[in-house]
C-alpha cells in the first residue's frame, strides 16, 4: 500500500496550491472505492465519508472526506498521462516482485467507453486502447484515442512502453507496415491478423498456401466444451513464398483452419491468417494466435460487465480516460490476489472486511 500511495505522490498536481485535499489521498480514496465495487464520483465521496475513520488511518483527511465535486474536478483536470504513468509503474512493480524481466505476449486492442459520449454524439463515445501482458494477466497500458483514431493512439502509447523482446499482437486494424516499424523500433517484435484490407499480402499469403507442398507442418488442437466440438489447425510459411518489401522484418506467415461442431451438429469453418517478424513453430503460432483474445475475454469482458465501464456517464474533459485508467488498476489488483474467487466477489469482500480490504495490497508486493 505504501509503494502505490508513493506512486500516487508523484503525480503532478494541476490544481492551485491552496487546494484543500491532498492529491494522493483523493486518488487512492478514488481506487479504494473502486476496489469496493464503487462505479462514480458520487460514490467515492460517499464511500470517504462512510468509512472516513479508516481512510485516515492510510491518508491524510485533515479538512474531512472530500465532496463528489473534488473527486469530479480532480478527474476533470488531472493530465491523463499522469495517471497512465500510475498504471505502468505499478505493473513493472508487480513484475518485479514476482521475478519477471520484460513481457513475452502483449495483446494491443481497443475498447469504447459507450457512455462516454457528449450530448448528442452517441455514436461517437470516447475510446481507449489498452495493452495486455498475456503472462502476468495484467492491463499495463492505457491511451484515450485522439479523435477515436485507434491506430493513432497505439503508436502514441508504443513511445511510453518498454517492450523489448516482446511479441505484440493485434488485430487487422493494427496490420500496417508503421506499427510494424513501431514495434522493431522499440525492440520487440509483432504478430498481426491479416486480413482483406491488405489486398495484396492478403491475397499473396493465400495464394502462397494454396501453393504449399502437402507435407506442411501442421499442428492441431481439439476441444470439447459444453457440447461443442473444435478443431484448430496451424500451419506456417516462411517469407521466401510470398513478398514482403513493404513490411520490415516480416519472416513468416500463419494460417489457422477452424471447424467447429455445435451440439445441434452444425458444423462452421473458418481460415484466418496472422503475419510475423518472427518464425513461429506451428504450435507457437497456434498458441501466440489465441493468446490474442485474452484481452478481451479477461480484461474488456470484465471491465464490462464487472466494472460496468460501459455504464459510466462520466465524460467532460479527461474524465473518461483517468476513471478508466483507475478502474484497470482496481482490475490488476484484484487479479493479483491469489483467493480463487471471483472479481466481483473479492469486489463485495472487500467491501464488507477492512481485513481483506488491506489483503488485497499485501499481495501486491
Amino acid at each position: 500500500m505504501e509503494g502505490l500511495l508513493v506512486i500516487f505522490e508523484e503525480v503532478r498536481d494541476p490544481r492551485k496550491e491552496n487546494a484543500r485535499h491532498d492529491l494522493a489521498s483523493i486518488l487512492f480514496i478514488a481506487l479504494a472505492a473502486t476496489l469496493c465495487g464503487e462505479k462514480t464520483c458520487v460514490d467515492f465521496a460517499d464511500f470517504a465519508d462512510a468509512h472516513f475513520e479508516v481512510l485516515r488511518e492510510i491518508v491524510d483527511l485533515p479538512h474531512g472526506p472530500p465532496s463528489h465535486d473534488t473527486f469530479s474536478r480532480i478527474f476533470r483536470v488531472l493530465d491523463p498521462h499522469e495517471l497512465a504513468n500510475v498504471l505502468q509503474r505499478f505493473v513493472a512493480t508487480m513484475r518485479q516482485a514476482l521475478g519477471l524481466r520484460g513481457p513475452g505476449t502483449v495483446a494491443i486492442d481497443g475498447k469504447s467507453l459507450n457512455g462516454a459520449y457528449e450530448k448528442g454524439k452517441a455514436c461517437v463515445p470516447a475510446l481507449m486502447v489498452n495493452v495486455w501482458d498475456n503472462e502476468t494477466r495484467l492491463a499495463i497500458a492505457a491511451v484515450r484515442a485522439p479523435n477515436r483514431n485507434e491506430a493513432k493512439g497505439a503508436l502514441e502509447i508504443f513511445k511510453s512502453l518498454v517492450l523489448k523482446g516482446a511479441t505484440l499482437t493485434g488485430d487487422a486494424l493494427y496490420c500496417r507496415p508503421d506499427m510494424a516499424k513501431a514495434c522493431r523500433d522499440r525492440k520487440a517484435h509483432y504478430a498481426f491478423r491479416l486480413k482483406a484490407n491488405n489486398p495484396t499480402l492478403f491475397k499473396q499469403v493465400e495464394e502462397a498456401f494454396q501453393n504449399a507442398p502437402d507435407n506442411l507442418p501442421v499442428f492441431e488442437t481439439t476441444d470439447h466444451k459444453r457440447g461443442r466440438r473444435e478443431i484448430r489447425r496451424a500451419s506456417v510459411l516462411y517469407a521466401r513464398h510470398f513478398a514482403s518489401e513493404d513490411w520490415p522484418g516480416l519472416a513468416s506467415a500463419i494460417r489457422v483452419e477452424t471447424q467447429r461442431t455445435t451440439a445441434e451438429g452444425k458444423t462452421e469453418t473458418a481460415t484466418r491468417y496472422m503475419i510475423s517478424d518472427r518464425r513461429f513453430t506451428p504450435q507457437k503460432a497456434l498458441e501466440t494466435f489465441r493468446n490474442h483474445w485474452a484481452i478481451e475475454n479477461r480484461l474488456h469482458w470484465k471491465l464490462d460487465v464487472i466494472f460496468e465501464e460501459d455504464s459510466a456517464r462520466a465524460r467532460k474533459n479527461y474524465a473518461p480516460e483517468n476513471l478508466a485508467v483507475i478502474r484497470r488498476i482496481a482490475h490488476n489488483i484484484l487479479s493479483v490476489h491469489p483467493s480463487d474467487k471471483s472479481i466481483r466477489r473479492k469486489m463485495k469482500r472487500a467491501s464488507w472486511s477492512k481485513d481483506f480490504f488491506f489483503e488485497l495490497f499485501t499481495h501486491m508486493r
